[in-house]
């Protein structure tokens, strides 16, 4: 993103702004832009969601599929993320721009479903050691537009929110060999309890008053904001 350089008049008018609670676009400092959730938006998937906030679009998709649980958690399956920040999202991610960022947001979602408490795991065991569910998450940057992280972390939690897993039963034969029977029922299913899955907040701290992340990449009036801010931080919230 180009930077953007302001007179000090201009810096002035900003902050002291921010400091009565009062953003240059009208919003208070802790004010969200309007989001807007949409499920089952791809019918290719086990789930899906899109999500737009302010000027960010963001789609996510969930396939189950079937897998081999990990060594190390023989009782549990797992999630797989893979972030795609499309070249029409942003001119910056022509090429191989938005790899890197790519692999930052995937990494972040790592960290928040690596906690015990954001999904059950156990619960995509079918059978330890042998076979659990495998959920595909890919998230597919459509326009950027700031508060990217907040956005997909909304749009991944409404995404698992909408995923149906077929239940399954494992039959054994007189030799001792499994077989694995899926549902084909769409209503005989598995859904995941999503209540503990964090929502990222994005922080940025303006003088003394921290707000909400004042990040826009497409708007010249929140990019001079947030070239006053001389931290962003960012934090996790349940519910």
């Amino acid at each position: 993103m180009a930077s953007v350089v302001l007179s000090e008049p201009e810096k002035l008018y900003i902050v002291h702004g921010v400091q009565e609670d009062l953003r240059v676009d009208g919003r208070g400092c802790e004010d969200y832009r309007c989001a807007e959730v949409e499920t089952d938006v791809v019918s290719n998937t086990s789930g899906s969601a899109r999500v737009k906030l302010g000027h960010t679009d963001i789609l996510v998709g969930v396939k189950a599929e079937m897998g081999t649980p990990k060594l190390e958690k023989p009782d549990e399956g797992y999630l797989e993320f893979f972030v795609d920040c499309s070249a029409n999202a942003t001119p910056e991610f022509e090429g191989r721009g938005g790899e890197e960022l790519g692999t930052e947001i995937a990494n972040t979602l790592y960290r928040v479903f690596s906690s015990e408490s954001s999904v059950d795991l156990k619960s995509l065991c079918i059978n330890p050691r042998e076979h659990c569910w495998v959920l595909y998450v890919d998230v597919l940057l459509l326009e950027c537009g700031g508060n990217l992280l907040d956005a997909i972390s909304i749009a991944v939690k409404a995404a698992l929110f909408n995923t149906r897993i077929p239940k399954v039963r494992v039959l054994e034969d007189e030799e001792g060999s499994k077989e694995i029977e899926l549902s084909d029922d769409p209503y005989d299913c598995i859904r995941l309890n999503v209540d503990d899955v964090p929502c990222i907040v994005t922080l940025s701290k303006t003088g003394k008053r921290v707000g909400k992340s004042l990040h826009v990449a497409l708007q010249k009036i929140l990019d001079e904001e947030e070239s006053l801010g001389t931290s962003r931080q960012k934090v996790g919230f349940l519910g």
